[in-house]
């Protein structure tokens, strides 16, 4: 397959991003490893262009008794070692912006505080009732930190005109199943009204994710092919060379299915399918993705083979070094049914997306880092050169590539220098880096941006959440009561037979990866 990399004559271009006013980012966890690798870059890089206000600050809530010089200093080697340039002067005005307490997370006390700083570091800043609580702690710590800043008075601190002035971001998993997702959501609404609550889910966030959008509904060439009439099928990859690493503990009581699919996978999906929402405001197309989640074909519990695998990594080799199985890594139970690795076979039932497959799967341990959305077209129903042998051409592939490296391309048939009928595959591909001249946008720094904006197009609602949970909740519980562990696939593995059978019965198969 031959390559072309596209020539881009750039333009102005119509850019709507806005720099966000007076906020006060208030951090729970602000200690942990998050918060260091990842949100306190993203906020040094908005303020580092310039896309916050001068009237801003952070302050980070830790159990760790740190001071604010030493929450300075480890914020200041955390952006220098996950950014590519840093300016030491703009360091430097950052650093004077953060702020630290200390306390333990069930005590009332503890509210207090932060509820004086606030108002000190308000009147210092000029920032009044302008918050975003972070929760970037495990999720069994939601309940107590939200209950008690709805007790201090902190979810609404000038009553209720000013309750959207105060957000709450919350990172997944947005509970275990559909009735932990509903008692969680219960809690929170009792602090939080849903236009406050953000449900942060970092894919979102990615440039070649929400392009989806902008290359379906900004394009006239794309949406009148865009459904069952000229698609064959769709397949969705999550593929990671990584283990469980330092999360073990909390993977093995998780597993795939929660970690990936009920979030990352099912959102990428949604923005694949859904239909034209009527504006781009957030409650509608958060509207079409609900829709579009309530019309994925339910499962029967008897049939399940049919339509899901589930997979561990077992010993192995990835890039030539030794890799040890699941079974073997730290605080793994040596008799673990844990999967590593889920692939599905879903069908949406509607007029759009009638018996088109959409084929999903993500795994750990795999032998390559790729994540991709590959929609495949179905061949043209009749070969003029079938009488020279080619009247089994290649179907045009669209492919959107979201990791390691986002950027777009697509596979047409074309004449090449030769014979007469001398044919081949021509693949023209871009990449963000290679037509911008820049790496993508670190995820968190869009996401962060539109919190602060009060934009929530890009974050998860709560009826997303408990309908995804009600379509898996049956696969989880099925698997629980099945005493059979998941196929062993050995670390390093393209795929595994299970998987690959679960396309084969279509007569199709998955993507090689990267």
């Amino acid at each position: 397959m031959q390559e072309i990399q596209p020539s881009v004559e750039e333009d102005e271009g119509l850019c709507a991003e806005t720099v966000a006013g007076p906020n006060a980012l208030v951090v729970f966890g602000a200690s942990g490893d998050l918060t260091h690798r990842k949100l306190l870059v993203s906020i040094f890089k908005l303020f580092s262009e310039d896309m916050l206000s001068e009237n801003f600050y952070v302050l980070g809530c830790g159990r760790k008794p740190f001071s604010d010089a030493d929450f300075r200093s480890k914020a200041r080697q955390s952006i220098r070692e996950n950014s590519d340039f840093v300016s030491s002067e703009a360091l430097d005005a950052f650093a004077g912006k953060l702020y630290y307490l200390d306390g333990d997370y069930g005590d009332t006390e503890f509210y207090q505080r932060i509820k004086a700083r606030l108002a000190e570091l308000g009147q210092k800043h000029n920032v009044h009732e302008s918050l975003v609580f972070y929760l970037a702690v495990p999720p069994a710590l939601y309940a107590a930190i939200v209950n008690h800043l709805g007790s201090a008075g902190l979810s609404r601190p000038g009553g209720p005109d000013s309750q959207e002035k105060v957000k709450l971001v919350i990172e997944k998993p947005f509970g275990r199943d559909l009735r932990s997702a509903i008692e969680l959501n219960h809690c929170i609404s009792r602090c939080f009204s849903e236009s406050q609550i953000y449900r942060i889910d970092h894919y979102l966030g990615k440039e070649t994710v929400q392009n989806i959008l902008m290359l379906r509904f900004a394009n006239a060439i794309f949406e009148p092919v865009w459904n069952r009439n000229y698609i064959d099928n769709v397949q969705i990859t999550i593929a990671e060379t990584v283990g469980v690493e330092h999360r073990a503990g909390y993977y093995d009581t998780s597993g795939a299915l929660r970690d990936m699919f009920q979030n990352h996978m099912l959102q990428m999906l949604t923005l694949v399918a859904m239909e034209p929402p009527i504006s781009f405001e957030a409650d509608r197309i958060r509207d079409e993705k609900v829709r579009l989640l309530r019309s994925i074909r339910p499962f029967d519990p008897s049939r399940l083979d049919d339509f899901w695998v589930r997979g561990q990594y077992g010993p192995g080799s990835i890039d030539g070094k030794k890799i040890k199985g699941y079974l073997d890594e730290a605080s793994v139970s040596e008799d673990s049914r844990t999967e590593t690795f889920v692939a599905a076979r879903l069908f949406i039932d509607n007029w759009r997306w009638q018996s088109v497959p959409f084929y999903c799967r993500t795994g750990k341990r795999l032998a390559a880092k790729d994540t991709e959305i590959a929609i495949t077209f179905k061949k043209v129903p009749y070969s003029l050169f079938s009488s020279a042998g080619l009247d089994n051409l290649p179907s045009n592939v669209l492919v959107l590539q979201i990791q390691p490296e986002e950027g777009i391309s697509l596979s047409f048939q074309a004449k090449r220098p030769g014979s007469k009928l001398c044919m081949s595959t021509l693949n023209m591909r871009f990449s963000y880096r290679g037509v911008f001249f820049a790496e993508a946008p670190e995820a968190y720094r869009r996401l962060l941006l539109d919190c602060m904006l009060g934009d929530q197009t890009l974050f998860t609602r709560q009826d997303d959440v408990e309908v995804s949970w009600q379509l898996l909740t049956p696969i989880l519980q099925a698997w629980e009561q099945d005493a059979q562990a998941p196929h062993i696939y050995p670390a390093g593995a393209e795929s595994f037979p299970e998987a690959n059978k679960l396309l084969e019965a279509d007569g199709r198969a998955w993507r090689t990866l990267l």
